[in-house]
């Protein structure tokens, strides 16, 4: 962000020194589970990276997990704010309960 010409980092949240299969994670969630990325660019993302964590069978699931749990009760905390989001929530729910046909048809908020 620029801010009276000069560069100010904000959004720290998310930094953390640790395993990069966390960070690379993120990104293979918003792709299989949210379907946020194309196929194209999960592979292109995937190449520059050189390494697929969806092969980590078994970590990979429950970091997944985690993912769409956060990315749920993040958005879950503004429900209130409109019915589009308050049905969003509702097939993020839907999603993870198992209940989803389509578990790729998530917005972004």
């Amino acid at each position: 962000m620029f801010h009276d010409g000069q560069a100010v980092l904000i959004d720290f949240e998310r930094f953390a020194w640790g395993q990069p299969e966390w960070d690379i994670s993120m990104t293979a969630t918003e792709y299989q589970t949210a379907g946020w990325w194309t196929d194209s660019e999960y592979g292109q993302f995937v190449e520059a990276y050189g390494y697929d964590v969806t092969s980590w069978t078994d970590g990979f699931p429950v970091l997944r997990a985690v993912h769409e749990i956060k990315m749920t009760t993040w958005l879950m905390q503004n429900v209130d704010e409109s019915p589009e989001i308050a049905k969003e929530y509702e097939t993020r729910m839907r999603t993870i309960r198992g209940e989803a046909a389509d578990s790729k048809s998530w917005r972004p908020f």
